[in-house]
């Protein structure tokens, strides 16, 4: 029998470590509530700040460029500096940013802010899911500590809408960004105390200049074209340009990743086939989430004329489902069935739901039309997301921890990026197709040209969750595969000489 490795050791008070899994979820939650909450405040602030209609983009898209294109590098900067240092400088920076916002008295300065926000939030996110998985190693424990992580992933979303509606209407515009400090303060104390810092072992890994500024390129064209894309047109010079670009520099960072001495992203990660598969399956799931939060609430605005607490209140029972689905697919049913099964359930569900949503008119009752709708997608994307997640950081070298998760994110960021862009386009032709075969465009051909265009984005939504069940039920390898792999990661953790817990 061998003795105990150090950092099984470190690991071993079983209730520290659910507080770990407490500061890590406020953290998660912070990054993902803020890329909706602010959506709310927009009008507040156009009419407080005195910016126009076409400037408003720029608060979102500051936050996203920077968020997306920094993610690797913020991954593999946690791997470096150590993931403790990493998660409390990400935690400080994206709070003093948001206070930053919070104070803003120009529209320069509160774009200024909300870029730093991403920057800081692409070194927050991917460390939050590294500290998650060095520190829950046993496979029971895993399960219900990735169950409560991607449950928030999927439902931060949500709880944005509803924060930003009774932040906004109760107080100003502004406490949209102040309340990330009131988290990061209960985090950051949290952080000091509950994740551990432990010696690194051997030497330390050097960073991949040339890969970092390559995928930065690459991710932060990607956003950008897709961004464009949605204002501009797929026909526009800016948006093919940039998005070729981008395809030119991952193929760059892909050549450069194989002949590098420290790769930033090591190709055996995202070579790995669950790996793969389950960064697919969230990246077609964030698409498809983006999809929901945006026409559904626009739908609950404009047709039903809900306000935004009520729209926010609306969501709330899909949530719910979220949670509850996440938790019965990660300790119940993953270790049972495996993600081959678990993931296209979930997507079928979710393509389900989307197509009972392809339903709904101006005459629509919610408790009738909507909910049953809201509550399969909850059920869904519960099982989607944390399976996913768990899967993706599963059996990873843990000196790679962080830009494996770093991953996961990029892979949810993309895909919204993609969902939104190409739903907004597609929505946006389908009204307009609408409104020149119903000529004149009276008051009431508009309103049934946006459901027409509600109804075109569900649809679309329900065939990319359908397109994502056949990739995973394709792409995922069986539950026996998936045990042996565990087991593999569980003896790395036990014999290897570097720290499992953050450092």
């Amino acid at each position: 029998m061998t003795s105990p490795s150090p950092e099984a050791a470190a690991a071993a008070p079983s209730g520290r470590r659910w507080l770990t899994l407490g500061v890590v979820a406020l953290a998660q939650l912070m990054v993902v509530l803020d890329a909706t909450v602010v959506n709310i405040a927009l009008p507040a602030a156009q009419a407080d700040l005195q910016f126009s209609v076409g400037d408003r983009q720029w608060i979102i898209t500051a936050y996203s460029l920077a968020f997306g294109s920094l993610l690797l590098l913020g991954g593999r900067l946690s791997d470096l500096i150590g993931r403790k240092r990493a998660f409390i400088i990400g935690l400080v920076g994206f709070a003093l940013a948001s206070a930053l916002g919070g104070m803003a008295g120009s529209f320069g300065l509160l774009v200024v802010a909300r870029a730093l926000q991403g920057a800081f939030g692409a070194l927050l996110a991917p460390t939050a899911l590294a500290v998650l998985t060095t520190t829950f190693t046993d496979p029971k424990e895993r399960g219900r500590a990735f169950g409560v992580f991607g449950a928030i992933a999927g439902a931060g979303g949500a709880i944005g809408l509803l924060l930003g509606g009774i932040l906004t209407e109760d107080l100003s515009w502004r406490w949209n960004l102040y309340i990330n400090d009131v988290i990061a303060v209960v985090a950051v104390i949290g952080a000091i105390f509950f994740v551990h810092t432990v010696a690194r072992t051997g030497p330390r890994p050097k960073l991949d200049v040339p890969g970092t500024i390559l995928v930065s390129g690459a991710l932060f064209s990607l956003v950008f074209g897709f961004s464009r894309a949605e204002t501009d047109g797929w026909g526009a010079p800016i948006t093919w340009g940039t998005l070729t670009t981008a395809g030119v520099l991952l193929i760059a960072f892909v050549l450069w990743q194989q002949r590098a001495e420290h790769p930033l992203l090591p190709l055996r990660i995202v070579r790995d086939r669950n790996r793969a598969s389950a960064y697919s399956s969230i990246l077609i799931a964030g698409a498809g989430m983006f999809g929901i939060f945006l026409f559904v609430t626009y739908y609950l605005q404009t047709t039903l004329g809900y306000s935004p607490i009520q729209t926010g209140l609306s969501f709330l029972p899909m949530i719910a489902m979220l949670v509850l689905s996440a938790q019965l697919s990660t300790n119940i049913f993953l270790p049972r069935f495996g993600p081959k099964v678990m993931v296209p359930i979930g997507m079928t569900l979710a393509a389900v739901g989307m197509v009972l949503l392809t339903r709904l008119d101006a005459s629509s009752q919610y408790l009738v039309d909507l909910l049953p709708a809201l509550m399969l997608l909850g059920l869904g994307m519960g099982s989607i997301m944390p399976p996913s997640i768990q899967t993706a950081t599963l059996g990873v070298d843990r000196e790679f921890a962080g830009v494996a998760s770093a991953m996961v994110n990029t892979s949810q960021q993309v895909g919204g990026s993609i969902g939104t862009a190409l739903l907004n386009t597609l929505a946006a032709t389908a009204a307009a197709d609408f409104v020149a075969a119903h000529a004149p465009a009276t008051p009431q051909v508009l309103a049934d040209a946006a459901l027409h265009s509600y109804a075109t984005a569900y649809w679309w939504g329900a065939g990319a969750f359908a397109l994502g069940a056949v990739v995973a039920a394709l792409g995922f390898r069986r539950k026996a595969s998936v045990r042996r792999a565990a087991d593999a990661a569980t003896t790395s953790v036990d014999t290897a000489g570097e720290p499992v817990l953050a450092h």
